[in-house]
């Protein structure tokens, strides 16, 4: 919890001196947050705790002498802190990180690299806002989580076009995303409305998001290829650094993949597919915002409603960061809040419904 005066304190774990140099000097530049100290290893990190009271613990997860995912445990366990991951661009190690999420961490950032200015000046808002949205996160809200439904085998379902172009469900998240939305698609059926999803999450790490989440739903969960279908019983999720955006070809649905620049701070940007849903899915469409920091999405949201989408909100109590969501209820985007645990049920209520006529009565 950040103390009175506002300040968000961070603690740095990382192996490279390097790293901890440049992450000291990219989250001072901000006057909110102070860097509290820095560590080498897990073991030096547990020294420093003892005399320094973090709000925020940045953690690389491959170190000597203890890997920082047995570090995550062990805090979550007896002293738990937001941890936000701090992790290189490759590829290399990205299912450990994801798992990192699973046990507890809010989120994962990219260590600062050599680069462009515009790369720098993106790592360096990404970095920040990560920070911040983990200062404010409730830790524990979602790490009791419910074993996941037995899996079936999974197969084409078969369908017509026009049965594809039915319903389309767009799902935005960022910090504390990532169980929310396993939550979500873990509980509904295999032949549920397409879905389509952003969760803020770096390059090189959506990939194996979309495969754990396959592994743990019934429904078909990939990454977006530029020009996939979206089908009854799949989900799509956003690649990191590539915008999403819905397109339609007569009957068909599909995606289309993106660079640009920022949108709301992010790429890829909620707002973004959720404005292309509200052109081209319109009263057929179920928006739903979920947990995380700042304001992405709000904008989308209000112009789905607007076209006649029904739009859903996690409510405060059940969001780690309760940002995105309040932003889009108070923009008027939102028609009704729901707890996690009843998100579901009332997504699949909906999408069964005649008609996706929003109600004028918001709850």
């Amino acid at each position: 919890m950040v103390d009175a005066d506002g300040i968000i304190r961070v603690l740095i774990i990382d192996d490279s001196a390097v790293v901890r140099q440049t992450l000291t000097e990219i989250l001072q530049s901000d006057t909110l947050i102070e860097v509290v100290g820095t560590a080498s290893d897990p073991y030096r990190a547990v020294e420093k705790l003892r005399t320094v009271k973090p709000d925020v613990i940045t953690l690389d997860v491959e170190m000597p002498r203890m890997d920082g995912l047995t570090f995550l445990r062990k805090l979550m366990a007896q002293a738990p802190i937001p941890v936000v991951i701090c992790s290189s661009l490759t590829g290399a190690g990205t299912d450990t990180q994801i798992r990192a999420l699973e046990y507890g961490a809010v989120d994962i950032i990219t260590k600062p690299v050599l680069g462009t200015r515009q790369f720098l000046e993106e790592s360096r808002v990404r970095i920040l806002d990560a920070v911040k949205g983990a200062a404010r996160a409730r830790i524990g809200r979602q790490q009791a989580v419910t074993a996941p439904l037995p899996v079936q085998q999974k197969g084409a379902i078969k369908q017509s076009l026009t049965e594809t172009t039915e319903k389309v469900i767009a799902i935005g998240a960022s910090t504390g995303g990532t169980e929310a939305i396993r939550m979500v698609l873990s509980s509904l059926p295999e032949d549920c409305p397409g879905i389509l999803i952003v969760q803020h999450m770096p390059e090189g790490f959506t990939r194996s998001f979309a495969e754990r989440l396959n592994s743990l739903c019934r429904i078909n969960v990939k990454e977006a290829e530029d020009g996939d279908s979206l089908l009854r019983g799949h989900a799509l999720i956003a690649p990191g650094n590539r915008h999403m955006r819905l397109r339609r070809s007569g009957a068909r649905y599909m995606v289309g993949l993106e660079d640009g620049p920022l949108v709301s701070r992010h790429r890829p940007s909620v707002n973004v597919l959720f404005r292309s849903v509200a052109r081209y899915a319109g009263a057929n469409a179920i928006g739903v915002i979920l947990t995380g920091m700042g304001s992405d999405g709000s904008e989308g949201l209000l112009e789905m409603r607007e076209a006649g989408a029904y739009t859903i909100g996690q409510d405060e109590d059940s969001s780690v960061v309760y940002g995105m969501p309040r932003e889009a209820w108070v923009r008027g985007a939102v028609v009704v809040q729901a707890g996690l645990s009843e998100l579901p049920a009332l997504i699949l209520r909906v999408s069964n419904a005649s008609a996706l006529t929003p109600s004028k009565k918001r709850t």
